[in-house]
């Protein structure tokens, strides 16, 4: 064949480009052979000696915390990791970027050190002949408009955020000596266990590096500290900072309530994996508000007036038990690919409908049975997740709710245009629905003599005192509900967390209520349109017209396919009128009480990037709103959940 041949040069073509593709990749396997030796692989090997790290965090004028590490070392190549995966927060979310002014030093001479080509989170140095120890001084500049962690009042101190530590080594084998200043006459809780105190110099025991990230600290001005489980033999406190001293006051009738969640969960559970525990409880406008769990610890944070206005609060008040549920369900018992080696090695997040959709469930279950809510406000704010998975989440005819368990590291938390569509951590509250199905199921299948808190005691409630963790897989999940009813759980659970359009409903009608709706919300949902001041609190009309809209008509969601949407609504638009008059959410209440009556459609002004644009919106269903109603002939299974344990 000749070289004219109108085949041949395309063959030729062809092999260029394929020899070109197998040189890159090549080139690439390469690059990433050598990337991935530049930091040492953990071993499960004792670090040599102990690392002492101090940190001043007195600067709560301008937000700077102050690091100085000395860490033991043999002369040669080290390398130092920032952690990047912390439990928790299900994503690579350590805050590098605000550690600074890193200075590295050996016998008074400084060490220059390289960050990782590769891993911003990795930072290598040579250790000189001759030194047994290193200095590290760094600074962490904490956040100085949204997210404070520092106030003039209060501060958060969070280790992960503090300290580096050696490469090469699983954590659990790392010894830290930790210290700490704060300002003159602050008070602090802590899981660590403190030495000695001068002042406002507090030396801890020397603690594994696992357990150092795993007990943050709440310092403040204005602290106090409550018993939640006097007698007990594992003690359980409320380590309380407030704005003011008048927010850290609390009615013996709230103290009663807080008491009783600590005694529901331990009756739940049947044991206990700690020694003691600190719910670490910040009241405060100003320092951020948080709920991120810990083994003997929980950070959680409200407004101010917690205790103050309680009777307008129910909305919150189930944070406390949800972070305390996690000392069994995510601390002591963890998902297997979630129990990594050390915090720089990526976690799995494929059961977090377990680690996260559970707690959602027993954190509303034990805020009702220890009085936090009425048996009537547990059930509106059930009505009001439920609502979500009936009408405002078509993202399901695309994704499973596993699928969603990607969501912390595939979008960093961060505000995502269309939520219903997109969906955003579903695994919470539609792991919620799917534990409701499973409680309902096996009450169902033994005659109500089993339900759930069986399974929580035998998955969750063994080896009593042991605060190692215990991992466990998706067939373990299945072997111990088997073993609390025998049934086909794996298909089950398959059919709610794998597939698509799943039945996350069904456990409200096999609990003996059904979801319904009309035109006035729950006092309990009241309480979200109370403190627009929160960016949990919208006013919310996804179930009618499709809108979820701050204060000032912001719109922070338009449910994807409904009125709104049909009608050229985008979020991140803000309504500036309906039908001619100035945007209030009353406003917004009677043009659809009005459109329900004719067939005019909702005219609403909007202001988008600088243009004023009218949209149309053709809805006349009326105002919507989720309530549970019973179903008449069936067992109250909800009520049963929900009776406090004696």
């Amino acid at each position: 064949m000749s070289l004219a041949s109108p085949v041949r040069p395309q063959r030729a073509h062809r092999r260029i480009a394929l020899a070109v593709m197998l040189a890159l990749a090549a080139g690439a396997a390469s690059a990433q052979v050598s990337r991935s030796t530049q930091v040492p692989a953990p071993q499960d090997a004792p670090y040599p000696g102990t690392i002492a790290i101090h940190v001043d965090a007195s600067d709560t004028r301008q937000g700077i915390f102050r690091v100085h590490e000395t860490i033991p070392v043999q002369p040669g190549p080290l390398t130092l990791l920032y952690p990047e995966w912390i439990p928790g927060n299900h994503s690579p979310s350590g805050p590098v970027a605000m550690l600074a002014g890193l200075a590295i030093s050996a016998n008074g001479k400084p060490i220059r050190w390289t960050r990782d080509k590769y891993d911003v989170y990795a930072f290598h140095l040579d250790v000189p002949a001759g030194a047994t120890s290193i200095d590290a001084d760094f600074q962490y500049l904490s956040p100085r408009s949204d997210g404070y962690e520092m106030t003039d009042r209060m501060l958060m101190l969070e280790w992960d955020k503090l300290s580096l530590y050696p490469a090469g080594h699983y954590t659990r084998g790392i010894t830290f000596a930790p210290s700490v200043t704060l300002p003159q006459g602050w008070q602090f809780g802590s899981a660590l266990e403190k030495t000695s105190q001068s002042g406002g110099d507090t030396i801890f025991k020397p603690v594994s590096y696992n357990n150092l990230v795993d007990s943050p600290m709440y310092a403040g001005r204005y602290f106090k500290r409550v018993d939640l489980n006097p007698g007990g033999k594992a003690p359980v406190h409320l380590d309380i900072v407030a704005d003011a001293p008048k927010y850290l006051e609390m009615t013996p009738e709230q103290l009663k309530l807080h008491r009783a969640l600590v005694s529901q969960a331990v009756k739940l559970f049947g044991s206990h994996h700690y020694d003691h525990y600190d719910f670490l409880f910040s009241l405060s406008d100003q320092l951020a508000g948080n709920g991120l769990e810990h083994h003997q610890s929980s950070e959680d944070g409200m407004g101010a007036d917690y205790f103050t206005a309680w009777a307008d609060d129910a909305p919150n008040r189930d944070l406390l038990a949800h972070e305390y549920v996690h000392s069994w369900n995510g601390k002591f018992r963890r998902p297997a690919d979630l129990a990594t080696p050390n915090f720089n090695v990526p976690m799995g997040d494929s059961l977090l409908w377990v680690y996260e959709g559970q707690t959602q469930y027993w954190g509303f279950v034990l805020t009702a049975r220890a009085g936090l809510w009425t048996p009537e406000q547990f059930r509106d704010a059930l009505a009001m997740t439920a609502a979500n998975y009936d009408r405002n989440r078509p993202g399901f005819q695309w994704r499973s709710l596993e699928d969603t368990t990607s969501d912390a590291t595939a979008a960093h938390r961060s505000a995502l245009p269309y939520r219903s569509w997109q969906m955003s951590e579903d695994y919470y509250s539609g792991g919620q629905m799917l534990w409701l199905a499973v409680d309902a199921k096996l009450r169902e299948l033994t005659g109500g003599k089993k339900s759930l808190d069986d399974f929580a005691q035998a998955f969750f409630g063994v080896d009593d005192g042991s605060y190692v963790t215990k991992p466990y897989a998706f067939d373990d999940v299945v072997a111990a509900l088997g073993g609390v009813a025998k049934y086909d759980w794996a298909g089950f659970l398959k059919a709610r967390a794998d597939a698509l359009d799943p039945p996350l409903q069904d456990g409200l009608a096999a609990s003996g209520w059904k979801l319904v709706y009309t035109d006035q919300p729950s006092a309990y949902e009241k309480q979200y349109d109370s403190r627009p001041e929160s960016s949990r609190h919208m006013y919310n009309f996804a179930w009618s017209i499709g809108l979820t809209l701050a204060e000032d008509g912001a719109i922070n969601d338009v449910r994807w396919n409904g009125p709104a949407f049909k009608a050229g609504v985008s979020t991140g638009a803000t309504v500036v009128a309906v039908n001619g008059q100035a945007y209030a959410s009353e406003a917004l209440k009677e043009a659809i009480v009005a459109a329900k009556a004719g067939k005019a459609p909702i005219r609403l002004l909007l202001k988008y990037q600088g243009n004023l644009q009218t949209v149309s919106v053709d809805y006349h269903g009326g105002l919507q709103y989720p309530h549970l109603e019973r179903i008449a002939g069936t067992p109250d299974y909800l009520d049963q959940i929900i009776a406090a344990r004696k």
